[in-house]
């Protein structure tokens, strides 16, 4: 089974709710037409191959007014008849609301686990404020995937997005399952390096053409983390045919593809 773990839900009815300038920056960079039905995922997927994909809910409306809602992703995940998986988002700075709504959104709507996204959030990854989420998501038994690296939403700060904070939560949290997303480029090597040294943390490829991965990335998607390297498009950023095909060219060995 091929499984996408980490794709985006941007139907005309998420982009329509996002701020005006997260809008506009998406556009300059992918284009006025980056979004995408859940028809368009599903027959994208058919074409690689991929069986099923995850897409995240985001919740950063204290800060940014940005909020992909859980209700949505579940909603998605229904239309979806199997072939979605859902993961939540949820806002740090609204405190025991947050934790309910995890909980609800495991409980009630079935979620599969967190999406966060430290440069909309604004607390770095190890700050104390975010701790009662990752305790609730160990008691959940939940996996959390944490944006890292650069990205392109107006008026955000890259320094909230360094793979190395998750260091500090991957020690204080050991039974908790961690995903640095997009290889936290550019911060590459120091992604590399706690997924290395922590049993619990794993990263993706997501959002990036295999062809342009850095060469250390990919050796060590090869070797020494062959088994600790997910599968992920960032669709609809990427299609899937395209991710799978470029894979396929790195001449991975046959188990790691």
């Amino acid at each position: 089974m091929i499984v996408d773990t980490h794709a985006q839900l941007w139907t005309k009815e998420v982009i329509q709710s996002l701020p005006a300038e997260m809008t506009k920056s998406y556009s300059k960079i992918f284009g006025d037409e980056f979004g995408a039905t859940i028809e368009t995922m599903i027959a994208s997927m058919n074409a690689a191959g991929v069986d099923k994909a995850v897409v995240v809910g985001v919740d950063a409306e204290t800060t940014f007014s940005y909020r992909v809602s859980n209700y949505a992703i579940h909603r998605a995940v229904e239309e979806s008849k199997g072939r979605l998986i859902g993961f939540a988002g949820v806002d740090p700075h609204k405190g025991r609301v947050a934790l309910k709504e995890l909980e609800k959104a495991v409980d009630e709507l079935k979620l599969k686990g967190l999406k966060l996204m430290p440069h909309l959030h604004m607390p770095h990854p190890n700050d104390a404020k975010m701790y009662p989420i990752y305790e609730l998501a160990q008691e959940l038994n939940i996996p959390i995937l944490f944006h890292t690296g650069t990205q392109f939403h107006a008026g955000t700060k890259i320094k909230f997005c360094k793979p190395i904070d998750i260091d500090d939560v991957a020690i204080d949290f050991p039974d908790l399952k961690l995903i640095i997303a997009h290889f936290g480029y550019p911060w590459y090597e120091e992604a590399l390096a706690v997924v290395r040294r922590n049993e619990n943390v794993y990263f993706n490829i997501a959002g990036w053409s295999p062809r342009y991965i850095p060469e250390i990335v990919v050796k060590q998607m090869n070797t020494i983390l062959s088994d600790k390297v997910l599968f992920e498009t960032d669709f609809p950023l990427m299609n899937h045919s395209r991710v799978v095909e470029e894979l396929k060219q790195l001449n991975l060995k046959e188990k790691n593809l």
